[in-house]
């Protein structure tokens, strides 16, 4: 098999794109890899017939095992499914870390984390109205890594629409229980139809809210969820700037939009940097 990659290569805790990939279709997995998602989700929940299980899950460590990275999403913990998922792929070379489907308590995290051996990271995936409530502290839980938030089956269990106001309240629970754990920002649901333009506007929403990234379920979203969710080369070089002035003048506090406007330069810079993005 072959994972090369031409583009730059963006780590777990910055990454925009997270793409979808139905475990049961090995022949998916080498091009989902190539693609210019920055990680790939291996999915041996929602996407895999219970009668298929097994296969799927043997044919995700044998393609770990011959060299292909990736992220795993997991059943939950209330299905039996989940043992056999933690109990197959600890230990497999190449896992970079679990998406565990359906969290609803930090201690389910912690469950997760340590079944898999201690090291592995735990993206909590949360889909319900009670996982929302819990939001931090299943950021807080030992093993957390990134929130992600299940928005279809959030709506499913609320009733709520998919509107941006509907979606305003579970995203900015996420990423202020993000914020309190000492997460990244949390990963938003994915765009269902609609188009480019409609995922276009559903991303510039969601880093509006505080979110760093978007599950995704084709690769030829990757690019615009990318472009959407990283500063511009403008935005780089605007805080390249204040940090060198900042520094020319002494490191001197002038008043009291410096140190804001200075954290923001920051951030935009390592974000850049995570992303391969130049100041112009």
């Amino acid at each position: 098999m072959s994972t090369d990659r031409a583009a730059h290569v963006v780590e777990p805790r910055y990454a925009r794109t997270w793409l979808l990939v139905n475990a049961a279709r090995p022949e998916l997995f080498d091009a989902a890899a190539r693609s210019r998602t920055d990680q790939v989700v291996l999915d041996v929940e929602d996407a895999v017939d219970p009668s298929r299980k097994d296969a799927a899950r043997q044919d995700v460590v044998a393609w770990l095992r011959a060299g292909g990275r990736a992220f795993v999403r997991i059943n939950d913990v209330t299905t039996p499914h989940w043992r056999d998922d933690v109990e197959q792929l600890r230990g497999t070379p190449n896992l970079l870390g679990v998406v565990l489907a359906k969290t609803e308590a930090g201690e389910q995290v912690t469950d997760t984390f340590e079944a898999l051996g201690g090291q592995t990271p735990v993206v909590a995936l949360v889909e319900s109205a009670l996982g929302i409530e819990e939001a931090r502290s299943i950021a807080c839980a030992r093993g957390a890594f990134r929130l992600a938030f299940g928005s279809g089956d959030y709506r499913r269990d609320t009733g709520a629409s998919a509107d941006d106001l509907a979606m305003a309240y579970p995203r900015s629970r996420l990423v202020v229980a993000s914020r309190i754990g000492g997460l990244p920002g949390p990963v938003d649901g994915p765009t269902v139809g609609g188009g480019l333009p409609e995922l276009r506007e559903n991303s510039s929403v969601a880093v509006s809210l505080g979110m760093m990234g978007k599950l995704c379920l084709d690769s030829d979203q990757a690019p615009v969820i990318n472009e959407v969710m990283s500063p511009t080369a403008t935005d780089a070089t605007w805080a390249q700037d204040v940090v060198e002035g900042f520094e020319a003048s002494g490191g001197v506090v002038r008043d009291g939009s410096d140190l804001p406007r200075l954290g923001r330069a920051r951030r935009i810079l390592e974000l850049a940097e995570a992303f391969g993005i130049q100041p112009l």
